[in-house]
């Protein structure tokens, strides 16, 4: 699921963190020193770029979707002078070549570029920051590069098993009646038992007639879904024609095919993370991504801190899940631990 950053509040320009009226905690804004592309083996070239401090302690940002790309506004979690903040665009996503592309476009290809762009930066391990989808690809990496990783940060959990897939396709309609019933109606009648492969075989159509008018209907979706409060100029910014086709295509791909892994691998994969300093930020009215799977994940790995949030949904930018992101990256830098 997407970070939802498109339209989030902007804050103070500089001096220290944001003035309180953004309701933050946000870093000001910077810009990178240093950019690239990241080749692989197959067509795809992968985004890249660097911010902060070089000699910082390094974290990596992944952001969720999967589709959705990066935006300058999440470097501002960190601070810019005790980290240095590595940002990168998933295969198909965001400044990505080719765009929307699905091609060798999967979970292990995913963790194989993590690791990739670690070597490329000369990073020997790096703090792991990701939300929703994020959260996913965060802890698959982890799980397979556990010596890689001095600590994570997750948000918005995600583990991408089907009932978590039929609850953001069906069952948050408990939730977002309106949302969802948009969502519905545009397939036909005798389709709709099955929106996951209806939305998938006209996202892949390679006609724009066909498979942009459903980008544009599931990525308003999700987008009127991730906030507490209603949003309707960040439902509009999702609907931007590039955005609403990764995110909605490469979501799609990803979903009808298990994320490429075993099913509830993640789950299963915690003893491999044990060592990790970690924290879990989950705002208690999350509708895409429910808390339920944030609990289950915390009972698993009862090292991690587990913080629930009250008054927030699914974005990163709620006032009270940024507040407690910025503090747990600040805490991290000082201690190198979440506690």
């Amino acid at each position: 699921m997407s970070e939802i950053s498109a339209l989030a509040p902007q804050g103070a320009a500089s001096g220290g963190k944001d003035d309180q009226s953004s309701a933050t905690s946000l870093y000001p804004p910077i810009t990178p020193y240093a950019s690239g592309m990241l080749e692989t083996a197959g067509v795809h070239r992968i985004y890249w770029e660097t911010s902060g401090n070089p000699e910082g302690i390094p974290v990596v940002f992944v952001h969720g979707g999967p589709g959705s790309g990066t935006s300058p506004i999440q470097r501002r979690f960190f601070d810019p002078a005790r980290y240095r903040i590595i940002l990168f665009d998933q295969r198909g996503s965001g400044r990505c070549i080719p765009h929307g592309e699905l091609t060798d476009n999967t979970t292990p290809h995913l963790i194989a570029d993590m690791e990739a762009l670690r070597c490329e930066l000369g990073i020997a391990t790096w703090l792991v920051f990701g939300g929703s989808w994020g959260s996913t690809l965060a802890l698959a990496y982890a799980e397979a590069h556990p010596e890689c990783c001095r600590g994570m940060v997750l948000r918005g959990i995600f583990l991408c098993r089907k009932s978590e897939i039929d609850w953001f396709l069906y069952g948050i309609r408990a939730f977002f009646p309106e949302a969802q019933r948009q969502l519905a109606e545009f397939i036909p009648p005798d389709e709709r038992h099955d929106l996951l492969t209806a939305y998938h075989r006209r996202l892949v159509d390679p006609d724009p007639a066909i498979h942009q008018p459903a980008a544009f209907r599931w990525a308003s979706f999700e987008a009127s879904c991730s906030t507490l409060l209603p949003n309707p100029d960040l439902v509009s910014a999702f609907g931007s024609e590039k955005t609403a086709l990764s995110l909605a295509r490469i979501e799609a791909h990803y979903f009808v095919n298990n994320i490429f892994l075993p099913d509830n691998s993640l789950l299963s994969g915690v003893d491999r993370l044990r060592r990790i300093p970690a924290v879990i930020v989950q705002g208690r009215y999350d509708a895409v991504c429910p808390i339920v799977s944030a609990d289950e994940l915390a009972r698993a790995w009862p090292e991690a801190r587990y913080v629930v949030v009250a008054d927030a949904g699914h974005s990163a930018f709620e006032p009270g899940i940024a507040r407690e992101l910025v503090a747990a990256c600040d805490a991290f830098a000082r201690t190198g631990g979440f506690a």
